[in-house]
């Protein structure tokens, strides 16, 4: 293993402290503000959220876990569909219950220890549930590259096919893949941020950036917080429930992926200490935080693994830095305004790659795991996941509840992945564990 440069509880001067926490939020920059954006959120709350949370996740894991929270691709498109049902505030308040599901998770963990959870979410359930969640964004990709909103005369929104922004985002797109293939060091762990860049550049060459709104913003403004009682009224949908909520199956066993990774490249192991409880009772309690005041949920980046291992720089310190950053940014009127006037084709190109590569993930899992598609329970728990995931198949079903009849929607995603639960459970056979 490399020697460190800085240790997990060693702490920079001040000039390297500020530089290396610089770095670090900016390699996550462009994938915490992407998620707002695509599903209607502040992308200035997504950031203040995104450093309050990674504060609460560095108390709650005793100081020990270098690990920066942002906003999670596994919610995209049930908070999409949830927007639909109840609007902002009713996804809001779903993200609250999603937080007590990891809250619930963390306690029996804490009480009965992990193994459990690794039985349930092997990766031959994981695996496929983590490709259905990039290839289900696909069209919403494709559509953000080639098409442009436009008001009708009657006053519906259409989208409508542009050369013009499809040429911005194939320029994003190449931008980002030439970054991820050909660069080094720390930009060749920035091919979203550097995406979006390069892809702003040229649509502003093309014509297609409004300047307006940050010659009216102002330096300093706050972010729009999206407060219960305030903005919306505390309403629980149980349809949305049963969209978000299953997603913390996914974004448990990911998370449970990160904190592996990320121990054998400091040389700990946080699945024992400071245990997985802890961690993902941080988790929940920066996604509870953020659903309360207008934010998407969170979860533990890829992205902080990849700056650690380049930099072996280990320090929570400049985890904590990059938090303070963060927060700080959102309140920068002018800069969350620019950030708002990037082309709708210009997050389309960069969603292309960013959403295949989460099709890859899944793909990688499958492979790394050695999972044998020779077993006829393998190929069985893959395709259906598979189909009913990409599929978008929908279970609607009503329950008498309290004296009322409610009705519960199980779709795409989430259907997906309790079918791949249950499946696992039932068929017959030993799976292969993420963790013995």
């Amino acid at each position: 293993m490399a020697e460190k440069v800085l240790d997990i509880h060693e702490k920079p001067d001040a000039l390297r402290w500020t530089v290396l926490s610089m770095q670090h939020m900016f390699a996550m920059f462009g994938a915490t503000i992407l998620v707002p954006t695509l599903v209607g959120l502040s992308p200035a709350m997504a950031l203040l959220t995104s450093g309050v949370a990674t504060i609460i996740f560095i108390l709650v894991t005793r100081w020990q876990v270098p690990a920066y929270l942002g906003s999670s691709f596994a919610f995209i498109t049930p908070m999409l569909a949830a927007n639909e049902i109840g609007g902002i505030g009713g996804t809001m308040v779903g993200i609250v219950f999603v937080s007590f599901a990891y809250a619930l998770i963390s306690l029996i963990i804490w009480k009965s220890g992990y193994r459990w959870l690794m039985r349930l979410l092997p990766p031959i359930v994981v695996g496929p549930v983590i490709v259905v969640i990039g290839l289900s964004l696909a069209p919403t990709a494709i559509q953000m590259a080639s098409t442009v909103p436009v008001v009708t005369e009657s006053g519906a929104v259409e989208q409508v096919y542009s050369s013009t922004h499809l040429l911005a985002a194939a320029i994003t797109l190449f931008t980002a893949i030439g970054v991820l293939m050909f660069f080094k060091g720390l930009i060749s762990l920035m091919p979203v941020l550097m995406g979006i860049i390069v892809g702003y550049i040229a649509s502003i060459f093309l014509n297609i950036v409004d300047f307006e709104p940050v010659k009216e913003a102002s330096w300093f403004a706050m972010p729009d917080f999206y407060l219960p009682g305030i903005h919306y009224d505390f309403v629980i949908h149980p349809e949305i429930l049963t969209l978000l909520i299953p997603v913390v199956i996914v974004t448990v066993s990911e998370h449970i992926g990160h904190q592996l990774v990320l121990g054998r490249v400091v040389d700990r192991n946080y699945i024992k200490e400071p245990g997985l409880h802890r961690s993902l009772l941080g988790d929940g309690l920066g996604t509870l935080i953020s659903g309360l005041v207008g934010g998407p949920p969170k979860t533990t980046y890829g992205e902080n693994i990849g700056v650690l291992a380049m930099t072996r720089v280990y320090s929570v310190y400049v985890i904590l830095g990059a938090a303070v950053l963060a927060i700080a940014f959102a309140f920068l009127g002018k800069v969350m305004a620019l950030i708002q006037t990037i082309p709708q084709a210009v997050l389309g190109g960069v969603s292309i790659l960013l959403f295949g590569m989460i099709a890859s993930a899944g793909l990688r899992m499958l492979v790394e795991n050695n999972i044998d598609f020779d077993s006829q329970r393998n190929l069985v728990i893959a395709s259906v996941i598979l189909v009913i995931g990409i599929g978008n198949a929908t279970l609607n079903f009503t329950l008498p509840l309290f004296g009322y009849d409610v009705n519960f929607t199980l779709g795409g995603m989430a259907l997906a992945a309790i079918t791949g639960v249950l499946l696992n459970v039932l068929l017959p056979g030993r799976p292969k564990q993420l963790i013995e």
